[in-house]
């Protein structure tokens, strides 16, 4: 089934914004496009429910319902449970008061596993762990093709391991990981999985049930929400890991790790995010196979139209003698999210797309040591060019002409 892309469009306020009119847009890996969805839900809460929730008046009850209405809705498109959904300010935030956690976890002589292909929020938290003591391994990928080879992580297994950290998916080199498979090798030595699920969640939140991963982290405002980061913490992990929150929220899961307390108006507003993806599903798909899991469901549709966007795009970069292209060449390999070492300051490369209203950016994009490892020259960057499901043939045949004109 094709994804159904003027239905999509009519979800999104951008696309009907007149100061957007006729800009492509390929910086999504950046932050997404809000749906009206998250955006209806956010209004209506600061206009009728921005009181304090969850006490025995109207507006509070009902601000509090829907902030309930967000968790369970997610709990239930990932296939979780309810309490394991923590919210908070970014997952970069969620990542450090999870290594703090981990910190009072581990003793010395622990190990842990780091790799190189990650944003920094998933890296840096936790290699900072060897200020305690706590021995940091690090998984390299191959310096050529940007790959992390599951043979590369069992040499560094052993019963030291307590921690494996690593990406579903880089934010600048873009192959999608086997999560499950390399969840299992984990499993396998002992160890606790944690994964950075920013860069893939966008292209369809995953059953992270069925990944069997112990923590899944992925950013609402790259996945068409607001401003929050959204973590999967495992019951029995989380509850055996050291309080980070108030003292007497100890015995609720999903408060052990939000030592600032939440936003409640842009939790609430995530619960759009899963009405959003529901009308999707409703549109496309006939009543009989909404019992079928939907994450999954999303999840193909999404994919399907952005890889036939994307193997064109990534043909023209590949052939092209003067660029490099950074990952994989094979769209069904990898995310939309293509970045590109153009041998001249990619920021400037980025400045001239903008004036023939294409929308992209030039840097490293907190993916300094992946970059590095490819022997990417950090002064001038690279050239990032990212979409999402609602991007159309059009654009992207935009932005290869655009290319070829000034690279």
């Amino acid at each position: 089934m094709d994804l159904d892309l003027d239905f999509v469009r009519t979800q999104f306020p951008a696309f009907q914004s007149s100061q957007l009119e006729g800009q492509a847009f390929f910086q999504s890996a950046g932050g997404s496009y809000a749906c009206k969805q998250v955006i209806n839900r956010l209004t209506r809460f600061y206009e009728e429910r921005k009181v304090q929730p969850y006490d025995p008046y109207n507006a509070s009850t009902l601000g509090g319902e829907e902030m309930d209405e967000a968790r369970k809705g997610l709990a239930d498109f990932m296939r979780v449970k309810v309490e394991e959904v923590s919210f908070g300010p970014s997952t970069t935030q969620n990542t450090y008061v999870l290594s703090q956690a981990f910190r009072q976890w581990l003793k010395p002589g622990d190990a842990i596993i780091v790799t190189n292909q990650d944003h920094e929020a998933n890296s840096g938290p936790w290699r900072r762990l060897a200020e305690s003591g706590v021995e940091v391994r690090e998984w390299c990928i191959n310096s050529e093709t940007g790959s992390l080879e599951t043979i590369e992580l069992e040499k560094l297994l052993d019963d030291n391991v307590k921690l494996v950290c690593f990406p579903h998916c880089s934010n600048v080199i873009g192959e999608i990981n086997d999560v499950k498979e390399i969840v299992k090798i984990i499993h396998s030595a002992g160890a606790v999985s944690c994964v950075d699920g920013v860069s893939f969640a966008p292209h369809g939140i995953p059953d992270v049930g069925d990944l069997g991963t112990d923590i899944y982290l992925f950013s609402a405002y790259k996945t068409f929400g607001p401003h929050q980061g959204i973590m999967v913490i495992r019951e029995d992990l989380g509850f055996s890991l050291p309080n980070q929150g108030h003292y007497f929220n100890e015995k609720t899961l999903f408060s052990r790790f939000t030592p600032a307390g939440p936003d409640h108006a842009q939790v609430a507003s995530c619960a759009g995010m899963v009405e959003y993806f529901d009308a999707i599903i409703g549109h496309h798909f006939e009543s009989g196979k909404l019992g079928q899991n939907k994450a999954n469901l999303v999840h193909d549709l999404f994919r399907d139209h952005e890889t036939k966007l994307l193997q064109p795009l990534l043909d023209y970069v590949s052939a092209k003698n003067s660029v490099r292209l950074i990952g994989p060449s094979n769209a069904k390999n990898r995310a939309p999210t293509v970045s590109i070492e153009v041998h001249e300051s990619a920021n400037e490369i980025a400045s001239k797309l903008a004036q023939k209203n294409i929308m992209a950016a030039g840097g490293d994009f907190y993916g300094k040591r992946p970059l590095k490892a490819m022997n990417v020259d950090m002064n001038l960057g690279v050239l990032r060019l990212s979409f999402a499901h609602y991007n159309d043939k059009s654009e992207v045949d935009r932005l290869i002409l655009a290319l070829d004109e000034i690279i």
